[in-house]
């Protein structure tokens, strides 16, 4: 797998800036050394977030949970989004974190896109949950590709939506205030160390572009589809923007209009925080975000379902079968659906067709 940006001097020159601090075993060897970027914090599986939190250490146990249901979808069941009248089906999509050849293949084989890589799904309907760049090769193509298909749906019929991810939020943040110091709650950070270190492409940066940084901070947080909450982080931090969808979106356009470094440092960090849906506790809070917000599944990627299989995989290749993904995950007395199949640990992008039938 290709290795993300940040592993050599540079990055530990830059992690060093303003006083960012880098706990010592975030380089140890492991199966998923040098994987660490923000979201890997959770707090004790008791325990709250902690006053101060910040996504500046990495702590994500593997838990095994009896309650996630692995759901494997017979490609041949998927109906021809074409073949159907009215608004056609609907497709989300997880992290994608730049691997543009996965992702290609994966839109093929659900008929989204033909051998060309052109929209040929007619009036289907498409979502990707956010987290498009960094770690993976080639983050500027998947958005190009997206931005592109956006159009070529909307002509034809459907479209191709995308929703804020933590990932935007850091690549956005590195490109607009790079090594300027923001209060992290936990000393004092930059954004372009924190992206260095989270799997930021040397290659993404060098080909951004104003159109890009525009896509980006346009971007939903949220959105209600078919009684499907979609949303990018399986947190309940949407809960401090808004009582309703359009609150907090316009909440999120704002903050990145008014441009302020610490502002936006917060918004990411927050953006961060997951397993907010596991465990003791994880249906009520699902419950909370539907009650507010509407539907009856929430529908997040962010927190890679491996992770939550307790499945080890690596991203360095000393495991060549890697974790065995086959579809989303529904756990949550069956409210959540997880959608991020784990591209970046050698594990599998998923594109899924809504609703699930379990």
């Amino acid at each position: 797998m290709t290795q993300g940006a940040g592993q050599g001097p540079e990055m530990e020159r830059t992690a060093t800036l303003r006083d960012f601090r880098v706990p010592a075993y975030v380089h140890e060897t492991g199966p998923y050394a040098h994987s660490t970027h923000p979201g890997d914090v959770a707090p004790p599986r008791d325990e709250a977030y902690p006053e101060g939190y910040t996504p500046t250490q990495r702590d994500l146990p593997v838990i095994n949970r009896g309650d996630t249901v692995q759901v494997t979808v017979d490609p041949a069941a998927v109906p021809d989004p074409q073949s159907v009248d009215g608004p056609g089906p609907l497709f989300v999509v997880g992290d994608v974190h730049g691997y543009l050849d996965e992702l290609v293949a994966a839109l093929q084989e659900k008929g989204l896109i033909d051998s060309a890589g052109n929209w040929c799904a007619g009036t289907a309907r498409l979502w990707f949950l956010g987290d498009f760049t960094d770690r993976g090769p080639d983050g500027i193509g998947v958005i190009d590709l997206v931005m592109r298909l956006s159009a070529e749906a909307a002509a034809a019929g459907g479209y191709c939506k995308a929703l804020m991810g933590n990932h935007e939020l850091l690549l956005i943040g590195a490109k607009r205030f790079g090594d300027t110091p923001v209060n992290s709650g936990a000393g004092t950070a930059t954004f372009q160390a924190a992206w260095l270190l989270n799997g930021g492409q040397k290659t993404d940066m060098d080909r951004l572009q104003d159109h890009h940084l525009q896509w980006m901070s346009r971007l939903d947080a949220m959105e209600q589809v078919d009684g499907h909450l979609l949303v990018h982080s399986d947190t309940t931090a949407y809960l401090d923007y808004g009582d309703s969808i359009e609150a907090v979106n316009d909440t999120v356009r704002e903050t990145l209009t008014r441009n302020d470094a610490d502002e936006v440092w917060d918004l990411f960090r927050k953006f961060t925080r997951r397993f907010s849906f596991r465990d003791e506790g994880g249906p009520d809070h699902v419950r909370s975000l539907l009650d507010t917000y509407g539907g009856t599944r929430i529908v997040h990627g962010h927190s890679p379902i491996p992770y939550l299989l307790g499945e080890v995989g690596t991203e360095e290749g000393e495991d060549s079968t890697g974790p065995q993904i086959e579809g989303p995950h529904v756990y949550a007395d069956r409210l959540a659906i997880a959608m991020d199949g784990g591209v970046t640990m050698a594990g599998k992008l998923l594109v899924q067709q809504l609703p699930l039938d379990i």
